[in-house]
């Protein structure tokens, strides 16, 4: 993904959803992006966690962003930290002394190629610097919540892992900083969104009951939860954008 405004005037807010997902983001501007509610001032080369409460970026002014979306399990294998304290959080990559060559080469590129080609090199020595163990069971576990769109039983799962529900939990946590049902109910958060955006459909009901939700009650709660918005509100700000 990538974002430009020259407008020294302007003021943009980037809302910022559970998704499952980590990633890292490149940014330049005069005045600084800060993520909300934390008013954290961001680096300009920085991996952000698994978001859970609705958050947002926000910046004034001219500005231009690369956001390369990463697996998962991103954060333990790059950073080889408790992937948990960087739920709604993100990490200053640039505190990392064998980045800057390559934070040097961002701020001087401008395609679109360049930023990804850069990116994807930072994400290739951090890697091979940390030299995290993969964990086949927690990715295989990873590809069939996502295959189900988070609509399965844990029990169902553990099933094709072979692993007790503790051991299971205790490794999906380690390296995804979410608990597997966590993981399974933003996926399944996700698909409702999905077909919310591109679907036709008579009542927010048969988007609930399409992605899995038990009720209409159940799917504007759990919407609510990761937007702070019903779906009919959400569909509402979003027309107006």
């Amino acid at each position: 993904m990538i974002g430009k405004n020259d407008d020294d005037a302007s003021h943009t807010n980037i809302p910022l959803y559970a998704d499952g997902y980590p990633g890292i983001m490149f940014q330049q501007t005069k005045n600084d992006f800060f993520l909300l509610p934390k008013k954290k001032k961001l680096s300009e080369l920085f991996l952000y966690g698994q978001t859970l409460d609705p958050i947002s970026l926000d910046v004034k002014g001219a500005h231009r962003y690369v956001v390369v979306q990463l697996y998962p399990f991103a954060s333990k294998y790059l950073l080889n930290i408790d992937p948990k304290v960087l739920n709604d959080d993100c990490y200053d990559l640039l505190q990392i002394a064998t980045v800057t060559p390559y934070y040097e080469k961002l701020r001087a590129s401008k395609t679109l190629d360049e930023y990804i080609a850069l990116i994807y090199e930072v994400i290739r020595l951090l890697i091979k610097t940390h030299k995290v163990s993969e964990n086949d069971r927690v990715e295989k576990a990873i590809s069939i919540i996502i295959k189900s769109q988070g609509q399965l039983k844990i029990k169902e799962l553990l099933e094709d892992i072979y692993m007790t529900e503790r051991t299971f939990e205790r490794n999906f946590m380690s390296y995804i900083g979410l608990t597997p049902k966590q993981f399974a109910r933003i996926i399944q958060f996700q698909s409702s969104i999905y077909r919310l955006t591109t679907t036709t459909y008579n009542t927010l009901l048969d988007i609930g009951l399409d992605s899995g939700f038990s009720d209409q009650s159940h799917f504007i709660r759990t919407f609510k939860s990761y937007t702070g918005q019903t779906p009919s509100y959400y569909l509402t700000q979003l027309s107006r954008v």
